[in-house]
């Protein structure tokens, strides 16, 4: 069963391989999904600042019935701060508003303020590195255990490495049937990194795909289904985002698997380029 599954990072701290998204999950609705959630067996739960439903992610973790240890929490470092100081204090303030006494991952969620994707060149490389160290400040410190970034290219992934005394142990992007960065997958799994893939279900879009229809009713699967077995299968880890048990418990119910030509054919599918009201997000090629 996936929820049993895991990957090893590189420090040796193991994580799901499929986990809960949380983005859009209300703060006052976030502490009842994650306990319907670790009901359902999911003990990977993805939050970030700037979600705004840290306290409610936080109060779920505890009230779940499940030991603390047993559960991954993974926070983010919002886009804005990109400096030493305004990150150590983010980090702090994340776990009084979660509370928290640690969490298992930390990672940064942009390498450009959201005002500034899709907008500007400055990729920030300098000011990343600050975050950074940040980063491995609390990792030392045994406020997080283990650190990462999201949506970060080749570029910032090669900044970051030169004078990162610890190495990036995940990189979550966007990534769906139709919409995969599969040069940069590949390049990062190379360095050992661990990718995560977001918006797995292209934030509802693949429902209407008559594509991506076409290739569920051939396996027997629903659409959210075969999109999280095809992320899966190109070895990331999956952060399907729903509140709805059901849809929990579906989304987890993938023991099948999709052919070699048939990934194929999933990866080369003409984009998805409209993501609905969604468009105007920076991550779906908006403009903050």
């Amino acid at each position: 069963m996936i929820l049993n599954e895991s990957y090893t990072l590189p420090n040796g701290v193991t994580i799901p391989k499929l986990g809960l998204g949380t983005w859009f999950i209300q703060d006052d609705q976030a502490a009842e999904a994650v306990r319907q959630a670790v009901s359902v067996g999911y003990r990977h739960i993805d939050t970030a600042q700037a979600y705004g439903n840290e306290a409610g992610i936080g109060a779920g973790v505890k009230s779940c019935g499940v030991p603390r240890e047993e559960i991954f929490v993974t926070s983010k470092v919002a886009a804005e701060h990109k400096t030493y100081e305004a990150a150590a204090k983010s980090i702090d303030k994340s776990l009084v508003k979660m509370g928290l006494s640690y969490l298992d991952m930390m990672i940064i969620h942009s390498p450009q303020p959201w005002t500034e994707v899709n907008q500007s060149s400055n990729r920030y490389y300098q000011e990343n590195r600050q975050v950074w160290k940040a980063l491995e400040a609390a990792l030392a410190a045994g406020k997080v255990r283990a650190i990462g970034v999201s949506n970060f290219l080749k570029e910032d992934i090669d900044s970051l490495w030169e004078t990162a005394e610890i190495k990036p142990m995940v990189n979550q992007v966007l990534c769906h049937i139709s919409n995969t960065p599969a040069a940069l997958v590949s390049y990062c799994q190379s360095k050992g990194i661990v990718m995560e893939a977001y918006s797995p279900v292209a934030h509802g879009e693949a429902l209407k795909n008559e594509n991506i229809k076409a290739m569920a009713e051939k396996y027997g699967v629903s659409i959210p289904q075969l999109c999280i077995r095809y992320d899966l299968q190109l070895g990331m880890i999956v952060l399907p985002k729903t509140a709805n048990p059901e849809h929990m418990r579906t989304n987890a119910e993938i023991d099948f698997t999709i052919s070699d030509e048939d990934m194929n054919m999933l990866m080369n599918m003409e984009k998805i380029k409209d993501y609905g009201e969604y468009s105007r997000f920076p991550v779906f090629g908006g403009r903050k």
